[in-house]
């Protein structure tokens, strides 16, 4: 009678295991299933918290290119073709001239339009200024300097009455002599 309950106990065993890896897998499947859920949700958080870090770096970046009429792209340059002018008497009252060509830097393709088809006034109010200078005034690194930076503010100055002001960002010598 001993033997029966064994043979008996075997099948109740075997079925039971069959029920306990059943289980086993059904957990691992869970598991495994909860875990990858968490693992794309930290993974996906990470991603948008980093794509929301870019897009707040992103001004921050772009705050100089924004405030240029939106353009982000890289530098537009437009030539103005070389001139002479004369400059004011120095202190031996002899005439001098100044010869000069320069490159802008334009806020992007809109501007450099802008600028092209008013290269008369560009023409025009630069001879103006340059026109207005003493050649000692100019000679030195950081008098060409300062004519940059006014040579740049003119330009800004809209081109029609009311217009919006032109996005001039740099002002590059290609030559400069002075005579």
């Amino acid at each position: 009678m001993k033997a029966e309950p064994k043979v008996e106990a075997a099948p109740a065993a075997g079925g039971g295991s069959k029920k306990l890896i059943i289980i086993i897998v059904a957990l691992l499947l869970v598991l495994g299933g909860g875990g990858g859920g968490a693992a794309w949700y930290f993974l996906h958080a990470k991603n948008a918290d980093a794509a929301h870090e870019e897009e707040e770096e992103a001004p921050a970046k772009t705050k100089h290119k924004a405030s240029k009429k939106g353009h982000a792209g890289p530098p537009e340059y437009v030539v103005v073709e070389p001139f002479t002018v004369n400059l004011q008497p120095g202190e031996g009252g002899a005439d001098q001239y100044l010869q000069l060509a320069f490159t802008l830097e334009v806020g992007g393709p809109e501007e450099s339009k802008t600028v092209k088809d008013n290269m008369a006034k560009v023409r025009s109010r630069m001879l103006l200024l340059l026109s207005s200078k003493h050649a000692q005034d100019l000679k030195s690194p950081e008098g060409k300097v300062q004519l940059a930076r006014e040579i740049i503010a003119q330009l800004k100055e809209p081109f029609e009455d009311r217009g919006e002001p032109q996005d001039i960002q740099d002002v590059l010598f290609t030559s400069f002599i002075i005579q």
